[in-house]
């Protein structure tokens, strides 16, 4: 894939997603020392940067496979991407979804029309499990964030930021599957050779970092954290070969680490971010990534969490150290 690849998504998607907002906090550069530019997918429709690889994949796909209908499996994000997509072409999806995914995501997908199917994401292996019901209804599969569509689709992001401010001299990015990551490097290192590259993954699914440390893709246990978008247990085939590539490396945030990002996104900047939206953030307010350059771009990727499990977030950690 190259950086034209990602241009031409944003031609397609032109139109269908939004343009969405870069933020500024003075607060938030005098801890870290350094200018930080937050891309606020929280406030893409669906809530998150999903709808950008889904809509772009389903989208590219010849008339006679999409009239099929589409499905997937997914956390939830990309499953509301897949639905919203769906229902804006004109055509039934199915989304695979674990059957403790957070509510409210599984109530959006509903509500954009898809049928969804849920399965135990410890003991069910959903890539099976979607193959599968492809196979036995006719459907065409839209992966997460093993395809080139897709992963062209999320680089959009990035080619929206770095459109958007000059001079950055990082860019600290969400992991969970890779994909995100794989299309915003992609076009960083498409326009700004020297640009450094950083990955966040939550504490416990560090599949990704394991990989690139090992030189291959490495399984993990499925995570347990509160960053349900990240629990990834083995990076994408694609995704893994760009990003070991082009990224300089992974750095890892706990859970608690991640809630008060959040504490933070609300308190200082007035927006709501669902876990693995505020993991990128958590990596720099907590020092994760070192001595930060004069100009950092960091991705905020969804806001998808309600406002009972939002508080439920935020004082769990309180509660059970008190």
């Amino acid at each position: 894939m190259q950086i034209e690849d990602v241009r031409a998504a944003a031609v397609r998607l032109d139109g269908v997603v939004h343009r969405t907002p870069v933020l500024r906090s003075r607060t938030l550069d005098d801890l870290v020392g350094a200018e930080v530019f937050l891309k606020c997918e929280n406030f893409q429709r669906t809530g998150s940067f999903k709808l950008r690889g889904a809509y772009h994949a389903a989208s590219r796909l010849p008339a006679d496979r999409l009239a099929r209908g589409l499905i997937t499996y997914s956390s939830g994000n990309h499953g509301q991407a897949v639905a919203f997509a769906a229902r804006e072409l004109g055509v039934p999806a199915v989304v695979l979804m674990p059957a403790d995914a957070p509510r409210s995501k599984r109530e959006a997908t509903i509500g954009y029309g898809a049928e969804v199917v849920t399965f135990d994401r410890y003991a069910d292996d959903r890539e099976a499990l979607g193959r599968a019901l492809a196979s036995d209804r006719g459907l065409t599969l839209v992966p997460p964030y093993d395809h080139p569509d897709v992963i062209a689709g999320q680089g959009t992001v990035a080619l929206e930021l770095l459109d958007a401010v000059e001079g950055l001299e990082m860019l600290v990015v969400p992991v969970g599957g890779g994909g995100l990551m794989a299309g915003s490097a992609i076009v960083a290192t498409g326009l700004h050779p020297g640009i450094r590259l950083i990955g966040v993954e939550p504490l416990a699914g560090d599949d990704t970092r394991r990989s690139l440390d090992a030189g291959r893709r490495v399984a993990i246990e499925v995570p347990r954290t509160i960053a349900d978008g990240q629990a990834a247990r083995l990076p994408g085939e694609l995704t893994f070969a760009v990003n070991r590539r082009l990224v300089e490396g992974i750095v890892l945030v706990s859970d608690d680490e991640i809630r008060d990002a959040m504490r933070f996104a609300v308190g200082r900047l007035k927006i709501v971010t669902e876990p693995s939206g505020a993991s990128a953030l958590a990596a720099l307010l907590a020092t994760r990534i070192g001595r930060l350059p004069s100009r950092v771009g960091v991705v905020v990727s969804g806001g998808n969490v309600d406002a009972g499990r939002f508080a439920e977030l935020l004082v769990e950690d309180v509660s059970t150290s008190s």
